[in-house]
């Protein structure tokens, strides 16, 4: 595979999950006490997608947290701002860094659990785009599927791209589609994009399991407890249900 290569997507706000993402950017949001972006590099590493030279970070909001996160694991793009470029601008920026290659482009916000990544590479042809897709009853995106979290480009596609505001739907799925050079890969484990706070709890309370709790190591309980955001306080004499605790009072419901 040392012709492919893989970037993963953080350069966004995050907007629906605010307040949540008003001090933390969405890439680094925990699910199961671990950053969101944490188990996209995860995910790559165990594909073989590992340093500088074969994985790349993009950043905008809140960029020097991402940056810290990152640190010398992956060539890192920073993208000017104010706002990102999208996922098609920011996959364009780092094009010369690409350099003829294949790229596996993963949203950071994508939770993906209970299944492999492997079957999105098997026998690609290195001329058309695949999606990862989970089947959908309701508003299907791709024939009977709804996209989930990661693609797979071909440099034919991607030398094309500009690093201008734009997303990767109008500028190489759907061209690709209408091309007949899109292919659909379906995911077997569970996927949640966790962009708002019902999704980003459910991921929360799957990666939760069968287990009675889960918490940050440096957080201090005095009372009961099943889930922890960084910084959240529960009071003793409070219960929450379905909802995300951040700060001292800050309460997001699910």
């Amino acid at each position: 595979m040392t012709d492919l290569c893989a970037i993963v997507l953080a350069a966004g706000e995050g907007r629906r999950l605010r307040p949540l993402t008003a001090d933390v950017p969405k890439a680094l949001c925990p699910v199961g006490n671990v950053p969101l972006l944490e188990l996209a590099l995860t995910r790559l590493a165990r594909l073989g997608f590992t340093g500088p030279e074969r994985v790349a970070v993009n950043a905008c909001y809140l960029a020097e947290q991402v940056v810290a996160a990152v640190g010398d694991r992956a060539y890192l793009s920073v993208e000017p701002g104010p706002r990102p470029l999208g996922t098609a601008g920011g996959v364009a920026r780092l094009r010369d860094w690409v350099a003829g290659r294949g790229v596996l482009v993963g949203n950071a916000d994508a939770y993906l659990a209970g299944g492999e990544l492997s079957p999105l590479l098997a026998g690609w042809d290195r001329g058309t785009t695949r999606l990862l897709g989970v089947p959908a009853a309701q508003r299907p995106e791709f024939g009977r599927y709804r996209f989930a979290g990661c693609s797979l480009l071909p440099w034919s596609r991607v030398a094309g791209l500009e690093p201008v505001p734009t997303d990767l739907v109008r500028t190489v799925w759907r061209p690709a589609e209408a091309a007949g050079e899109l292919t659909v890969v379906e995911y077997g484990g569970t996927y949640l994009d966790t962009g708002t706070p019902r999704d980003y709890l459910a991921a929360n309370l799957h990666a939760l399991g069968e287990r009675d709790l889960l918490v940050a190591p440096d957080a201090t309980l005095t009372g009961d407890a099943e889930q922890a955001w960084p910084g959240g306080y529960v009071g003793p004499d409070e219960h929450l249900t379905d909802a995300i605790r951040y700060g001292r009072s800050g309460t997001v419901t699910g």
